[in-house]
Parts: structure tokens; sequence; C-alpha cells
């Protein structure tokens, strides 16, 4: 019996294995979704009056708008464009986070202060107030949405990485570097970094999801992308008008998509999580 545990046990995969499984998956759904959306011809969602309003079926399996438009595809192109965008903002913002955290650990002082001074504004701040008033300043549209989300996901990365940092500087090896000769910056380069990439990369992870909703609910008040660009945010906004008369897929099928995609990038980033934490190495 105790022969037969040890044999089914050894033939069950990992959790490691178990972790990399649920990774590739969603990534190749997420990948597979970006891809599809970027290759769409836009006659794959045009325009037929003649066929509006039609419920989910066969031939159409969103169903189609109130312009006739084929759902499916519109939302595939809308998530795809909105994954765009978010992992746009997504880069720039936990650079910003990055760099920010680094330098204020390293430097400390009041350049420490200065940068939590900067945090505690931006987060003290409601946050799709502050969106609204960043994308409507720079013109809204696709730059200033983008622009809206890179500039208000840097704060808790920064803690995140600054908190890290805090913990690097005080030990042995930095103090024998700095002993020995080497800047602040060559410190940071050579026995920081490295250090707290596992961190940046996660944090960079989930970011991903909240940049996604948020650029989706700028849009949908009208303060991000313009209506005729495919986006959830443009489709849940028109969906709008014309759910109260049963129209109930136009709302649905977009919102599952958009649920899908930031429960996905959750999953990449909790199992990355595990993948990258020491602790979990003999499991």
């Amino acid at each position: 019996m105790f022969k037969e545990n040890r044999l089914l046990h050894a033939n069950m995969p990992n959790t490691r294995v178990r972790i990399v499984l649920y990774i590739s998956a969603a990534a190749i759904y997420l990948v597979g979704v970006f891809i599809w959306g970027a290759v769409l011809p836009a006659s794959s969602y045009a325009v037929n009056y003649a066929d509006k309003f039609i419920p989910p079926g066969a031939q159409f399996l969103f169903g189609t708008d109130f312009m006739g438009r084929d759902m499916f595809f519109r939302c595939v192109k809308g998530l795809s464009n909105s994954l765009v965008i978010g992992l746009a903002a997504s880069l720039i913002s936990s650079v910003i986070g990055l760099l920010l955290g680094v330098s204020s650990a390293v430097i400390g002082g009041k350049f420490d202060k200065f940068v939590l001074m900067c945090v505690d504004c931006c987060m003290g701040l409601p946050h799709l107030v502050l969106l609204i008033l960043i994308s409507f300043t720079l013109g809204r549209g696709a730059t200033g949405v983008l622009f809206a989300v890179a500039l208000t996901h840097w704060p808790e990365l920064t803690r995140l990485v600054r908190a890290e940092v805090l913990q690097l500087r005080n030990t042995q090896y930095v103090q024998v570097a700095y002993r020995m000769g080497k800047t602040r910056l060559n410190v940071a380069r050579e026995h920081i970094l490295p250090h707290v990439l596992p961190v940046y990369i996660v944090g960079l992870v989930l970011l991903f999801p909240h940049a996604i909703m948020h650029e989706s609910a700028v849009t949908f008040l009208g303060f991000g992308l313009p209506a005729e660009t495919p986006a959830i945010g443009v489709i849940l906004s028109e969906a709008m008008r014309h759910i109260a008369t049963g129209k109930w897929w136009l709302a649905l099928f977009p919102g599952l998509m958009l649920i899908a995609a930031v429960l996905l990038f959750d999953v990449i980033g909790e199992n990355l999580k595990k993948l990258l934490n020491p602790e979990s190495g003999q499991e």
C-alpha cells in the first residue's frame, strides 16, 4: 500500500508544474485574443442595418447590435484594443514605480520624503476622478486614457519596491559594496535591482487587470476612447441605451469577456508570485 501511494504521488504533477500550466493556459487565451483582434479586418464587424438586434444564435454567436454589427467580432476587437492600452499603461506605470521605489530607498533623506508625499497625494485622491481629470486634460482618446492610467497606477508598486529595497539596504553585502567604493548607482544596478525584479514582475502583471478595468471605466463614462473605436467600454456604454428594451446580450457578453480577461491576469499574477517564491520551491 505504501509503495502504491508513493507511485501515485510520483505520477501526480507537483505545485510548480500546475502553476506553470495555469499560467500557460491563461497566457494563451489572452495572447490569442490580442493577436486575433490585431489582425481582425474591419469588415468582420461592419455596419449592416439589415441584421440589427439579432439575438445570439448559430449565425451570430453574441448577436448583433443596433447597427447590425457582429457582437462577437466587435468584442474580440474591443478587448484587444483594451489589452493594448492596458499593457502599454502598465509598462509605463511599472517603470515609474520601479525607478521611484529604488531611488527613494537608496537616496533617502528629502528625496525619500518627497516621493512618499507624492505617493500619499496620488493615493489620497479618488482614483476614478483623477483618471477622468488627466484623460480630459490630455484631450481624451487613446493617448489621454493611456497616460491617465499610466500616471495613476505607480504608487502601490513604488511602496512595494521601496519596502523591499529598505530591507536590502542594510544587508552585509550592500554595506561591503559601499565600503569598497561603489557608488549608489552601481550598488542599485548590481546588487539591488536583481533582488527586486521578482517583486517588480509580479507587480507588473497584477497592474494589468487594474489598468484594463480603469481604461474601460473611463471609456464607459465618455472620457476615454471615441465612440467609433471598438473597445469594451464603448460597447458597454452603447448597450446601456438598449438593455431596458430586452437586448441583454449587448451587455452580457462584452462584460463577461472583460471579467474573464481581468480574472486571467489575476491568475497569472498570483501563480507567478507562488512560482517566484523561494518557500514554494520544495512543493
